[in-house]
């Protein structure tokens, strides 16, 4: 797609999954591996692109599940982006917890990880907002 062809205001949306666990206080990643659309990216939360039939949250959990094998409840919406390595991707950002299924790797992750939210920027390669930050800083 062109995107030197719109006005402003046209974005390619995706929406992430924060998947804590209460229990042991620690978020899920995945760790995917040559992303065509930012090579930067390395791990991240489980999530993808939304089609226009479903509400936003019905296409987040069906990535999930096919990412992870997990069934989530989206509990809020945390935060909203765009990344300065990519200003046409807005990226949505959703506190999510697990309801049923055991987790595992799948579709474009080749690894998966529990980690404390804290954590988080010793694996992400890309830009995390401070807001981001403040919040998974304060899950632990």
């Amino acid at each position: 797609m062109d995107w030197t062809q719109f006005d402003k205001g046209v974005f390619l949306v995706n929406v992430l999954a924060i998947v804590y666990n209460p229990q042991t206080r620690q978020i899920l990643i995945g760790r995917r591996q040559n992303d065509q659309h930012i090579k930067e990216l390395s791990w991240c939360f489980p999530g993808g692109r939304p089609a226009y039939e479903e509400d936003l949250e019905y296409y987040l959990k069906l990535e999930v599940k096919k990412k992870v094998n997990l069934d989530i409840d989206i509990k809020k919406i945390i935060f909203a982006k765009t990344y300065p390595e990519k200003r046409e991707f807005l990226s949505i950002y959703y506190h999510c917890e697990v309801v049923s299924g055991q987790e595992k790797r799948g579709e474009k992750f080749v690894d998966t990880k529990w980690i404390k939210p804290t954590e988080v920027q010793t694996y992400f390669t890309t830009s995390l907002h401070p807001k981001l930050l403040d919040y998974l800083k304060s899950l632990e």
